[in-house]
Order: structure tokens, then C-alpha cells, then sequence
């Protein structure tokens, strides 16, 4: 009975969210204040799949030559800084397309969605280059790796595999599938898994397609069938683990796992119909998190959320949202969908992933507002791996600030900067070293280690930041020696974001996103002078 008034709650929501648009959340005393108590967790998924096939999401354009090759990695830039405003924190980033892969692998040739020829290098590491720019924005980066479907019979991932493997794929139609019942799939698959954690700094693996194609002849019992695809989640788990045991192993499944007592599949889920077992594979510790594919609306995707989560054994569940429905191209979904599929999956602390990063980063129907502005104001942490065996990892660092004291670091209000390397968090002390803060370094299975001896110590000193509404930033008075008539505001990197004319006793910040700036005058000769440090943390709804 709770749980219906819940969805109750969640159908209001979305009507009003309908008919304004957005909801008023940041007004002080809104109604909406202890409803939606739970609205700013400290860890929560906030995953995108970036699709590299055929340029879907990135890249637009081809790597040919120097200057086309900085024109794609500086697309991708452009992608990432827009998620990182949006406090996206995970980005599945398509790896391995159809038997064809967007790295230099001993195992598979190159993809032609780089370089615009299949075969042939782009000139540049795109694996890399995406790990290292996700890694600067405090994200996640996990390889999504489609697994049995190698593409056209004749095209060049195919033909290669055919080659190497005699009688492996199989054909249906024009594609060509790797045989989940021949051992030498989870072994090959396991390999080029194996390679990716091995050479890369990856934080996960997420095996899309680990399943029966749907239109496969399956001839033995389904439960054999199952065993079949479960032996090659084994073979992948296991070169992975053993490469580096905090890279999280996750699939995106069907996004009904089955028929419920009360709700039917209509015939398409993952367990009987493609053999995929997801759910026990979280039991058998297989997985560390699952995106299931829900791309479905009303009681197509409620109860079957609530089921993904009552069966996660602790684990991660990171409803996926099929946002593409937003586009009048792709179907006849209104904001309202999705927005009331956000409150229910926050509501029962499971995360969200967005497919595809296009349709976000473009705003369909406002859905990148709403989340960047609205919903995921602040950011958020990825839920720890407090299961499996742990070994020593690499530590980065979360830092906290706050105008009280003591700061709370259970408050995701205060958690100003995620992940971050030992390099940027000196750089983010330096800047703070007057201000309220607390710096907690964390390992890579995303525990924070509050008790160790490299944890910093928050401070509060006479100097104050710069005082900042969310909106409105305070200037300080203007002193007689400074003859300057602009204002600049920097990232601590030093990237100038914005400037504004130098007057009146406060200035205008509402377009900045929340974070740690620092505020220069700018004269005529082009001689800046540091006014202050300020926080800009908007209240949640």
C-alpha cells in the first residue's frame, strides 16, 4: 500500500511538472521541500551511454589529419563539460562496436566511425583520450562492449572473426552473431575484456548484448541456455577481477527481468526469452551493477523497476531511461515520462542512466534543464563497492566546503569537487586554505577514508569566501588603486568562464554552474588582480 501512494505521489509530480514545464524547487518554504526530502543524495548513478556507432552521439566529423583530429577530441570536450554540468558522474562509452573497436587492440581492428575508413587509426587513442577527460571532470568512464552481434556478414569486423574462428558466428540474416554455446566466445570475449582493464585506467566494464539474439533458433532447454550465457559472464568477471579487482562489472539487460504476479512482459524479457540472468548474477557476485534497458513508461516500468531493486542484493541498479522517445522522430513521449521515472528510481535510492548522451546534451523537450537545474543541482558520489575482495587502489579526493562548522560531509550541499587527482585537489587547497573546508580522500572502490592519515582537516580562518546566493555575488569594495572596469570569473584550472562589467555592489552568476571560482578585476592594459574566492551552491528542491 505505501509503495502505491508513492507512485501516487510520483503521477502528481509529473502532471505538475507537465503543465509548468519545471517546478519552483528553490523557493525557501516550498511545500516540495519535505516531499522530496530525498532529493540531493550524496551517492546516486548518474550514467549516460555515449554511442560511438556510426557517429551517433561522437564523433561528427572524422579524424584525418591533425587539425580534424583536434576538432573530434574537442567535440567530445565540449560533450563532457556539458554532463559534468549536469552532474553526470558515469559515462558508458561504446568500446567495442561489431567486432570492431575505437582503441589500438591485438585483437580487433579499428572502427570506421573515427577515422571515417574502417581498419584505420584515427591517429590518437580515443579510449584513452575519454578516460583521461572523463578522470579531469571527477567521471567514471566504463567500456561498453556489445558483445555477440559482430555486424554485416561481409563488412570488416565479421569477415575478420569468420576468419580467425571458423565456424563461431553464426549468420541471421545480413548480421553475423558470436555462438554463445561454443566455449570459444567467453574465452575470446574474456580477452579483449581482459586487454581494456589490463592497459586502460577504466573504472567499468558494461557488456551490452550478453544475451540469445531474440531472433536465435534456441533448440536446447532454456535453463542450459542460460547456463551457456552465465559461463560467459564468468570468463569476462574473471580476466577482469583479476586484472584489477575495483573495475566494476555491470550489463544492461533487457529491462524486464521477468513476468511479475501482477504484470506481464508481453513476451520480451530477459530470463525466458533471451536467457540473460542477470539477477543471479548479482547474487553470484558476477556483477556490481546492472543498467537495465527500461525504456518503457507506466506500469510497463514501475513494478519492474521496484523488482530490479528488491532483487539487487546491495548492489548497484541504474535504471536505464529511454530519453530518445523525447524526439518526435523516435516516438511520443512528453518530459513528464521521464521525469516521473527520475523521482521513483531516487525515491527507492537506485540511480539513472540516460540513453542516449545526444538527446540530453540537446535538451529534447527541455530534459537537460531539468536535470541539470532542477534535479541533479549538486553532485553526487557513486555508490561504493562494500562487497567482493579489496586490495590497495589508487586515491583521489572529494572535497567539502561550507560557511558552517563543523562541515557536514553527509550533505551533498557541501561536496563541492568529486575525484579528483592529488595534483587538482593541491590546487583546490590552495584556493580554500581561508575558507571552511575538508578534504577525504577516497579509494577506487568509492570508499571514503575518513579516518586516514592523508585526510585534510577542515579549517575555519578569519578570512571569508566571497558571499554568494546561488545567484548574486557580492562584490567586495572596490579599492582606489584598483582602476579597473570588468570582471572576470576563472575556474581554479584558470579557464576564464564569464565576465562582467565592474559596478554596482553585486553581480549577476545565475548562468554559472554550481562549483569553486575565483573573481580577477580586469583593467584596460589587461592587468588582473584577485579579488576572492566563492562558492556557488543554489538550494536543492
Amino acid at each position: 500500500m505505501r509503495r502505491f501512494y508513492i507512485l501516487l505521489l510520483l503521477s502528481v509530480l509529473t502532471i505538475t511538472i507537465s503543465a509548468k514545464g519545471s517546478m519552483d524547487f528553490g523557493k525557501e518554504n516550498s511545500p516540495w521541500d519535505s516531499i522530496l526530502s530525498f532529493g540531493t543524495p550524496k551517492y546516486e548513478v548518474r550514467a549516460v551511454w555515449l554511442t560511438t556507432m556510426g557517429g551517433l552521439d561522437w564523433p561528427h566529423s572524422y579524424s584525418q589529419s591533425v587539425r580534424s583530429m583536434e576538432k573530434q577530441q574537442e567535440e567530445l570536450k565540449n560533450i563532457l563539460d556539458r554532463l559534468k554540468k549536469a552532474n553526470i558522474n558515469t559515462v558508458i562509452i561504446q568500446t567495442r562496436i561489431r567486432g570492431t573497436v575505437i582503441y589500438p587492440s591485438r585483437y580487433e581492428p579499428w572502427d570506421g566511425c573515427l577515422s571515417g575508413f574502417p581498419g584505420k587509426s584515427p591517429g590518437y587513442d580515443a579510449l584513452a583520450f575519454a578516460i583521461n577527460e572523463c578522470h579531469k571532470r571527477g567521471m567514471e568512464v566504463h567500456a561498453w562492449i556489445v558483445t555477440m552481434p559482430v555486424g554485416k556478414w561481409n563488412q570488416l569486423g565479421c569477415r575478420m572473426l569468420r576468419r580467425h574462428f571458423p565456424g563461431l558466428i553464426r549468420r541471421i540474416g545480413t548480421e553475423g552473431y558470436m555462438n554463445p554455446e561454443d566455449p570459444r566466445t567467453g574465452n575470446y570475449l574474456a580477452e579483449i575484456c581482459g586487454e581494456i582493464t589490463r592497459n586502460y585506467d577504466i573504472d567499468g566494464i558494461d557488456l551490452d548484448y550478453i544475451r540469445y539474439p531474440e531472433t536465435w533458433n534456441i533448440r536446447v532447454n532454456r535453463d542450459q541456455a542460460r547456463d551457456y550465457i552465465t559461463s560467459i559472464v564468468r570468463k569476462i568477471h574473471d580476466a577482469v577481477k583479476t586484472e584489477k579487482p575495483w573495475v566494476k562489472m555491470s550489463c544492461s539487460p533487457i529491462g524486464k527481468f521477468n513476468d511479475l504476479s501482477r504484470y506481464q512482459s508481453n513476451g520480451w524479457n530477459a530470463y525466458t526469452k533471451v536467457c540473460q540472468d542477470a539477477q543471479n548474477w548479482l547474487h553470484e557476485g558476477l556483477m556490481d551493477e546492472l543498467f537495465p534497458m527500461m525504456y518503457f513508461r507506466d506500469n510497463q516500468f514501475f513494478p519492474f523497476a521496484i523488482d530490479w531493486e528488491e532483487q539487487s542484493d546491495k548492489k548497484i541498479i541504474a535504471p536505464g531511461f529511454g530519453i530518445y522517445f523525447l524526439d518526435s522522430r523516435e516516438g511520443n513521449w512528453n518530459l513528464g515520462d521521464v521525469t516521473r521515472e527520475m523521482f521513483q528510481t531516487r525515491y527507492f535510492k537506485m540511480g539513472q542512466a540516460f540513453f542516449r548522451s545526444k538527446f540530453l546534451t540537446d535538451n529534447t523537450q527541455n530534459i537537460y534543464n531539468f536535470t541539470a537545474k532542477e534535479f541533479d543541482r549538486y553532485p553526487a558520489l557513486v555508490p561504493p563497492m562494500t562487497w567482493g575482495e579489496i586490495v590497495p587502489a589508487d586515491t583521489t579526493y572529494n572535497i567539502y566546503a561550507s560557511t558552517s562548522y563543523p562541515i557536514d560531509t553527509n550533505d551533498a550541499r557541501n561536496l563541492i569537487a568529486i575525484r579528483l587527482p592529488k595534483s587538482e585537489m593541491e590546487i583546490y587547497r590552495k584556493e580554500l586554505q581561508n575558507s571552511n573546508y575538508r578534504i577525504i580522500p577516497m579509494d577506487r572502490y568509492g570508499r571514503e577514508l575518513q579516518n586516514s592519515d592523508n585526510t585534510v582537516k577542515e579549517t575555519f580562518l578569519s578570512t571569508p569566501l566571497l558571499d554568494c546566493d546561488g545567484n548574486q555575488l557580492q562584490l567586495p569594495p572596490k579599492k582606489s588603486i584598483i582602476d579597473a572596469d570588468a570582471l572576470i570569473v576563472k575556474t581554479l584550472q584558470g579557464q576564464i568562464l564569464a565576465s562582467r562589467p565592474y559596478q554596482g555592489k553585486a553581480i549577476d552568476v545565475s548562468d554559472i554552474a554550481n562549483g569553486i571560482y575565483t573573481l580577477y578585476s580586469l583593467n584596460s592594459r589587461g592587468i588582473t588582480h584577485r579579488l576572492g574566492t566563492f562558492i556557488i551552491k543554489r538550494n536543492p528542491f
